[in-house]
């Protein structure tokens, strides 16, 4: 299931020519453990779960990288502005994830998809990047079932004290409202890192 869940997040953002280029993009940049992430893959699995079709992402883009020995946050500023030069039109969020961990209270991080394991919902927890010939990276700390389900599950780092502001991310962003066929769910454990990659050609499984 997991590959299959996988393949299907692959063809989704191959069909999606604007997300597709904007993968490109980041991928140019040649950055150490670097991912287009959140929002940018999920809303484009919740858009077509709801038989929607693609459109241009909203809100930030997020990319985040991995590198203990660049964390100067000037050091993503300029990554942003880079990125801005070339697609102006989006609003782009760099964050080196080898530094968030002291903003988040958090132990140190060991890589990107580490991080990923501490963000608020379990749906978010979900990044992609292109590489090789065509291929397509994905990786999912927290497993894609959630994200396919149309589940709202908080990490258990959101689970307790930090439970106030995943119901406000509920409620600010209207997600519920925005994709109406998502439901809640209580918080579960993690499970170890996922990270596949998808040769060009390969065809998402029918539905």
């Amino acid at each position: 299931m997991p590959e299959a869940l996988e393949r299907q997040i692959d063809a989704i953002l191959r069909r999606d020519a604007t997300r597709w280029r904007l993968l490109e993009v980041v991928s140019n940049l040649e950055l150490p453990d670097c991912w287009i992430a959140a929002g940018f893959i999920r809303s484009a699995v919740w858009d077509a779960l709801h038989g929607r079709s693609p459109h241009a992402p909203t809100g930030d883009v997020d990319v985040i990288w991995f590198d203990s020995d660049r964390c100067e946050e000037r050091l993503d500023r300029d990554i942003e502005e880079e990125l801005r030069a070339v697609d102006p039109s989006i609003d782009w969020s760099v964050k080196n994830q080898a530094r968030m961990h002291s903003r988040n209270a958090d132990k140190p991080y060991h890589s990107s998809t580490d991080a990923m394991r501490y963000w608020p919902e379990t749906a978010t927890a979900v990044a992609a990047r292109r590489s090789g010939n065509d291929e397509l990276e994905i990786a999912s700390p927290l497993g894609l079932d959630d994200l396919f389900n149309l589940l709202l599950r908080p990490t258990q780092r959101f689970a307790n004290e930090k439970l106030p502001i995943y119901e406000e991310r509920i409620r600010s962003k209207a997600w519920i409202e925005l994709w109406p066929l998502l439901k809640r769910a209580e918080p579960v454990r993690s499970s170890p890192p996922q990270i596949r990659t998808f040769t060009p050609g390969c065809s998402p499984p029918e539905s």
